[in-house]
């Protein structure tokens, strides 16, 4: 029996081939490859998308969070709260800019920055949040906005993970200042490369970051700014104009796998699965699961020819990227817990009944001997 991966890009991009396959030509006929119709029109498709005025296409994720905050004028001498349990690239679009980075705990319910212990970390320097939509479920944006917005501190979103995500009825996205997306070939939304894009309903935010993304420059060859090259291709705008239309039905797909997983796994020894989201509708970019002895599950899960993955084993804080801030084991105990214990489950849209119905097994014999 074949072993199951974590994640199956080949099939998910099988099921556009022939559409993927077309656009390809499409953009070769044009003999147009950088900032032209295809991004154009992606733009303003996945604007209407999330329900805002402004999509910028940028060259990936991490750009496009630095190039929002270099818009907003954050830099030396400014604080940046970001939560303290995310991916690096939270941390790195910060430090690109020269401000400061605040880490923030999250809550171990749905593992994204608590508004609660924010307080705390605000001061006299605070700029700006970066709320991580963490795994696909968006973070509490209306009590961070409750805290944010009178103390005249913008919010980013950090929505890399969370492609048509919904809260109170809104999708990521829509729900900040500005929102940075990443469309890494694994994410719901996902490019044949990097790309992302910033949106926003902020007119000047949304110029500045054209001129930003294009060396600084609205006439070719006449720079306004000292900006730099980040721009979506033409083609990764083209295949990503495929997947859009779609993307909604596949996030269904995800749900039904999620559904499966947390009615046959509820209830196992030590097992945490994800919580309930009562404000909206995650995408379910990841399904992670909890376990004190995560180690010995994975490598159980493995000898039963499940392939797993850890999102994300280090900590920030921990990493040698940043030894310089002076990070220490035990400094940020409920991150430094999570990152211990979580373990992302194999999904992908499309997963076959027999396919998760084999996780599942295979999860329960782990459990029941770890």
């Amino acid at each position: 029996m074949n072993d199951i991966p974590f994640l199956d890009l080949r099939s998910v991009n099988l099921a556009h081939q022939q559409a993927l396959t077309a656009a390809f030509a499409r953009v070769i006929d044009s003999g147009w490859f950088i900032l032209g119709d295809e991004v154009d029109a992606f733009e303003r498709e996945f604007a209407a998308y999330c329900g805002v005025r402004h999509c910028i296409g940028v060259g990936n994720g991490l750009e496009a969070l630095q190039m929002v905050l270099r818009a907003w004028g954050i830099g030396p001498g400014d604080e940046v709260i970001v939560p303290s349990n995310t991916y690096i690239a939270t941390w790195l679009a910060v430090s690109e800019v020269g401000a400061s980075i605040v880490p923030v705990e999250p809550d171990l319910l749905s593992y994204n920055i608590d508004p609660q212990r924010l307080l705390a970390a605000i001061t006299s320097r605070s700029k700006a949040i970066i709320p991580v939509h963490l795994y696909g479920r968006v973070a509490d944006m209306a009590d961070l906005a409750e805290i944010a917005k009178p103390r005249g501190i913008r919010i980013l979103e950090d929505a890399a993970q969370a492609h048509g995500a919904r809260y109170r009825g809104r999708r990521a996205g829509s729900l900040g200042d500005a929102a940075a997306f990443s469309f890494y070939p694994a994410k719901n939304l996902g490019a044949l490369g990097d790309g992302g894009a910033v949106t926003t309903d902020d007119d000047a935010l949304a110029d500045s970051l054209r001129m930003l993304r294009n060396y600084g420059s609205r006439e070719k060859y006449h720079n306004e700014r000292r900006g730099m090259n980040s721009r979506l291709d033409e083609l990764h705008a083209a295949f990503l104009r495929v997947k859009l239309p779609y993307l909604d039905r596949e996030n269904a797909m995800r749900a039904a796998t999620a559904s499966v997983y947390t009615h046959e796994l509820e209830g196992l020894t030590e097992l945490e699965l994800p919580t309930p989201c009562p404000d909206g509708d995650p995408c379910w970019h990841l399904y992670v699961v909890r376990h004190p002895r995560r180690d010995a599950l994975r490598r159980r899960l493995a000898e039963l020819g499940i392939h797993t993955m850890i999102h994300y084993p280090v900590a920030p804080h921990l990493q040698p990227a940043y030894v310089d801030r002076g990070g220490s084991p035990g400094l940020l105990p409920i991150s430094e817990r999570l990152h211990a214990e979580v373990l992302s489950l194999p999904m992908w849209p499309g997963m076959p009944a027999d396919t998760v119905a084999r996780v599942v097994d295979a999860v329960r014999q782990a459990c029941a001997s770890c």
